[in-house]
């Protein structure tokens, strides 16, 4: 399969289990959704301006699959293992070399499909929504797995602000690649800058979340600041980092790992237990809670679609979920 291209799908293709079990109440909850605005493009303007948010303001989400009560991975922890590849390919690279990072000000272009495209000042960008706190499991691809309180807004109020026209079929992002800021962007470790994407049910979906804060705080350099993506039904390179571009387009964009290695790293990366990683076994994950000078805890089995499967599964009726890794 080419990278960035998508092939139909069969209609014969047979639907997991778990794809029809929770297909109701997903439908319950998509209906909940405010649907697009679809224009005609009209030329490049930011968004209509709306009232801020109160500093520090946050509304906890109660929706089904916002919150769990499993033990929370450690703020320590959460900051000081994690992959960001653009300040070094080792775990703990990140807390040391993303002090350098300078973010603010920031701004987001927006383009594509969409009647109001522009190049958009963060604080515009988010401007009246305000952050609710959402506690998600984290699936890495290499079998590791963290709780984590995050601090944002669903990705795809922000979205509907720019007027998607109905060729935007996905939504493509973009993370900054500045050699001066990064210094993991000056070796050849992916083709920078990172890029991935969503198809647009899925970016519309609410438990899509635009972060800018986790544990209460602001987010933190290393974990992706001062705008990241949560998705978490999927595993975690799908979270890009240091956002500053936003494309609607017609077809599946080219994302960095699938166009490194498309047999590792596939488009969709929905968690699945029972597809391996061609080099290790999926079925099970080592869960970042540990204490004291223990950062793991007990291995525990993998959820399918990292436990969302009730709310997101219906997504993905009519795919071989044992092909589209």
């Amino acid at each position: 399969m080419p990278p960035g291209r998508l092939p139909s799908l069969p209609g014969s293709s047979i639907t997991d289990e778990t794809v029809y079990r929770g297909r109701r109440r997903l439908l319950g909850t998509l209906a909940a959704l405010p649907a697009l605005a679809v224009a005609g493009c009209r030329g490049a303007e930011p968004p209509p301006p709306v009232d801020a948010p109160r500093a520090g303001a946050a509304r906890t989400g109660s929706a089904t699959g916002f919150m769990t009560d499993e033990p929370q991975t450690r703020y320590e922890d959460a900051t000081s293992y994690n992959n960001f590849y653009e300040f070094g390919s080792g775990k703990a690279d990140p807390s040391r070399a993303a002090k350098t990072l300078v973010t603010s000000p920031w701004s987001v272009q927006v383009s594509g499909a969409c009647a109001k495209p522009g190049t958009v000042p963060l604080e515009t960008l988010l401007k009246g929504l305000v952050a609710e706190e959402r506690v998600y499991r984290m699936r890495c691809v290499e079998g590791w797995s963290m709780v984590i309180p995050w601090l944002g807004v669903p990705l795809g109020e922000v979205l509907k602000r720019f007027q998607p026209t109905s060729d935007a079929k996905f939504v493509a992002f973009t993370s900054l690649a500045d050699p001066r800021q990064m210094p993991g962007v000056r070796a050849p470790i992916l083709d920078w800058p990172y890029r991935e994407g969503l198809r647009i049910d899925e970016a519309m979906h609410p438990l899509t979340l635009l972060v800018t804060g986790m544990y209460g705080k602001p987010l933190p350099q290393q974990n992706g600041a001062p705008l990241r993506l949560v998705v978490p039904w999927k595993y975690g390179f799908k979270g890009i980092k240091s956002i500053v571009a936003i494309e609607f387009t017609s077809k599946a964009p080219r994302t960095a790992w699938n166009d490194m290695q498309p047999r590792e790293y596939g488009f969709f990366a929905n968690v699945n237990p029972a597809v391996d990683h061609p080099r290790w076994s999926q079925a099970s994950e080592r869960r970042i809670a540990g204490g004291g000078n223990r950062l793991f805890a007990d291995r525990i089995r993998t959820q399918p679609f990292n436990g969302y499967a009730e709310q997101v599964a219906g997504l993905y009726e009519g795919m071989d979920l044992a092909r589209w890794y």
